[in-house]
């Protein structure tokens, strides 16, 4: 189900002789012991390579698709979020502002959004100068 390739020999293994990758499998599996409803996925990628990194996301996938399972995914990874998810709540100072698809981003209405994606490295054409974002303290009212 999570894909632990000989997991006797995993079983047996000490912590710092797993790979992350089989770690996160490790902790997809524990969880889905209990058989959740909703997986909150706070960045289960950031600390992989890119290749495990679509792995796991793989897995993740599955899971929700073949089980029916609510996933809440968290991430600081813009184009991840928009390649993965359905729908994105953008956090700031700990509060929502701003609810929208994953498909609509590059039309976030926003500031705080639109400096997230702005800030977006773009392999078309170089900027000089990374664009400062201009706090507002409305954001925090909104």
């Amino acid at each position: 189900m999570v894909r632990i390739r000989d997991p006797q020999r995993v079983y047996r293994l000490y912590p710092h002789e797993i790979s992350g990758g089989q770690g996160q499998r490790i902790m997809i599996a524990m969880m889905l012991i209990v058989d959740p409803e909703l997986v909150i996925a706070d960045e289960p990628t950031s600390a992989l390579d890119v290749s495990v990194r679509l792995q796991v996301l793989g897995l993740l996938d599955d899971l929700v698709q073949s089980r029916g399972l609510g996933l809440i995914f968290i991430s600081h990874d813009i184009n991840l979020v928009r390649s993965f998810c359905d729908r994105v709540l953008v956090m700031y100072a700990g509060r929502v502002v701003e609810s929208i698809a994953a498909k609509d981003l590059d039309n976030a209405r926003h500031p705080y959004t639109q400096g997230l994606i702005n800030s977006l490295p773009d392999m078309q054409r170089r900027r000089p100068v990374l664009p400062v974002l201009q706090r507002q303290a409305s954001w925090l009212t909104e």
